[in-house]
């Protein structure tokens, strides 16, 4: 006897599975696209102090010239070309609500949205960060994903039907060829931020459990880069998605990223007269970006 009721069920359990995978892997794409297109904002000092000293109405009118961005870009080049108007407003919304929660985490990461301020201080920072971050997660959703549907067909198992043809986790990978692109990945983030007062002004200010939930943040961000987002051309450079290979991964990657801010801080002369703990904060600060450098830039730079 055939239930295909039940079949049905499974379908669609199936489908809502797919599905949900398939949103949160748009939404973590969107939100490392939200930090990558931000990081140069979110390192300065003056963009910090605006956020306390642009008046209210200045502050408003911001905002509604970043949603009506937002609504443009998504009409016109977003992730759904055929959106309805409505799905053009609930996409805006929710990217300029990401854009509000990413701008606070890594504000308070970096130690400069405490509990001691005043709302409107933290406000203030938080809205003027969130508008450039907002537009960078809309355009990360929207440009940085894997929407090549041309796969080799497959057979009943998974097996490709075009013989010859290797999977990406039967192809070649060159490790070293893959750590010098992510160095030059993470070199050509970090080399934006380096120079800056900014780092030794965070450095000197963290508290060590901020900075050790930074080095935590920036591997997941490079773990989601390489091995869950979707990130436009990402399994071509992973042997395959197993325990070990994620974590190992994600290790040589952050360990790249760490180099490269540690060479380019004493090449700026960011070390010089500062103690050993300072110097190890600012490259755990600077890893930051060198990690997204180093992650985004296996990918995007080959």
């Amino acid at each position: 006897m055939s239930f295909p009721v039940n079949k049905n069920r499974h379908k669609t359990q199936k489908e809502m599975v797919r599905s949900l995978t398939k949103s949160s892997q748009e939404y973590f794409r969107g939100i490392v696209g939200g930090v990558m297109f931000s990081l140069p904002l979110l390192y300065t000092m003056e963009v910090w102090w605006a956020g306390f000293s642009i008046e209210p109405l200045r502050m408003f009118l911001y905002v509604i010239a970043t949603f009506s961005l937002l609504l443009g870009y998504n009409r016109y080049a977003g992730l759904r070309r055929d959106a309805s108007p409505l799905e053009v407003v609930i996409d805006s919304v929710e990217e300029l609500g990401l854009g509000l929660i990413v701008a606070a985490v890594f504000l308070w990461l970096l130690g400069r949205i405490t509990a001691e301020m005043t709302f409107n201080e933290i406000a203030g920072k938080v809205i003027v960060e969130a508008m450039t971050v907002a537009i960078g997660v809309s355009v990360g959703t929207a440009q940085l994903g894997d929407n090549n549907n041309s796969k080799p067909d497959t057979g009943m198992h998974g097996e490709q039907n075009n013989p010859g043809v290797p999977s990406p986790a039967e192809k070649h990978i060159d490790f070293w060829a893959q750590v010098v692109i992510a160095l030059c990945g993470a070199v050509l983030f970090a080399a934006n931020v380096a120079p800056t007062e900014e780092v030794i002004v965070i450095a000197t200010q963290i508290t060590s459990e901020r900075l050790l939930g930074l080095a935590l943040v920036s591997m997941i961000f490079g773990a989601l880069i390489l091995f869950y987002s979707n990130f436009i051309n990402a399994e071509k450079f992973t042997r395959s998605y197993s325990l070990f290979t994620i974590v190992s991964g994600v290790i040589v990657t952050y360990a790249v990223a760490l180099v490269a801010s540690a060479s380019i801080l004493w090449f700026f002369g960011r070390f010089d007269g500062l103690p050993p703990i300072i110097n190890l904060a600012e490259t755990v600060v600077l890893a930051l970006p060198a990690t997204l450098g180093a992650s985004a830039g296996r990918i995007l730079l080959q």
